[in-house]
């Protein structure tokens, strides 16, 4: 007997789905790095894993390619959704789930033109330093300027219930997430360490964002990166409040967010590639 598990993808940030109700230990740190492995395993960014729920129904564990733990993740949420769905175990309409980040809610339509949509809550963002946590640096407590690899970068700190960081520059494509985003992930300023963002503002309501994920690396689309982005492109005066719509490596994505106090809502697609059986 393996471990069944399913392959599946939000705007190109990929995950495997384990059913953490059918005798799967509680530490999967092992088994989700092996999963995660590009080359000697499934493949993905994290691993999901269906828990029974403390209070809500269900349970969200999301576990990294390098077997740490994360809070919250807005592609994975929805990719979790759709699988309840299409187990039965969900109806259209709201459904609360918890997460390490707290209890979250998705919005269920079901299928519609072929295509599997749901919205999900992100929670308030929060700019309080304390939250993410972030050690103050010049101006205002949650923005700090950092010098790393020979860039100058103003970050703003914003805890979608996990913590992110926010730069602004003129062009993502130019920018070398790849070798810089591992150092703004381990900066003294960010305690339990950082997701990285970099935003590039191509409109009233459009924004270009590529994002380094803590625990993960590169990924092709993030969902709590894009609603931190979409926060801190608001609360600056670069975008209007509203509908804000993103362009990913992986895909397009939207976050709807009215401003501060306001809850942010997640829009994009949840995909699945495929099953299988993971050999125990």
């Amino acid at each position: 007997m393996g471990i069944r598990f399913v392959k599946m993808h939000g705007t190109g940030n990929d995950f495997v789905l384990l059913d953490g109700r059918d005798g799967l230990g509680s530490d999967v740190a092992g088994l989700a790095a092996r999963l995660a492995d590009r080359h000697f395993g499934v493949g993905c960014d994290q691993v999901l894993v269906v828990r029974a729920g403390a209070t809500a129904p269900f349970t969200m564990e999301i576990w990294n390619g390098d077997g740490t733990r994360a809070e919250m993740c807005g592609n994975g949420i929805r990719c979790f959704a759709k699988w309840l769905y299409d187990h039965g175990e969900i109806a259209a309409g709201r459904v609360a789930i918890d997460t390490l980040g707290g209890p979250r809610w998705v919005a269920v339509q079901g299928y519609v033109d072929g295509a599997f949509r749901v919205s999900a809550g992100m929670g308030v963002p929060s700019f309080d330093p304390d939250a993410l946590p972030m050690r103050p640096g010049d101006g205002r407590a949650n923005e700090a300027r950092i010098q790393v690899d020979g860039h100058a970068l103003a970050l703003t700190g914003v805890s979608m219930g996990n913590p992110h960081a926010v730069a602004f520059v003129d062009d993502v494509g130019a920018f070398p997430l790849e070798s810089v985003g591992p150092l703004v992930e381990r900066d003294a300023t960010f305690p339990q360490r950082v997701n990285f963002e970099i935003v590039q503002v191509s409109g009233p309501r459009a924004l270009n964002v590529r994002v380094w994920e803590r625990g993960a690396g590169v990924t092709l689309a993030c969902g709590t990166g894009a609603a931190a982005a979409v926060a801190a492109s608001v609360a600056s005066g670069r975008v209007a409040a509203g509908r804000v719509e993103l362009s990913m490596p992986g895909g397009p994505l939207a976050v709807t967010w009215d401003g501060p106090g306001a809850e942010a809502v997640l829009h994009g697609p949840a995909v699945t590639v495929f099953d299988g059986t993971w050999p125990a």
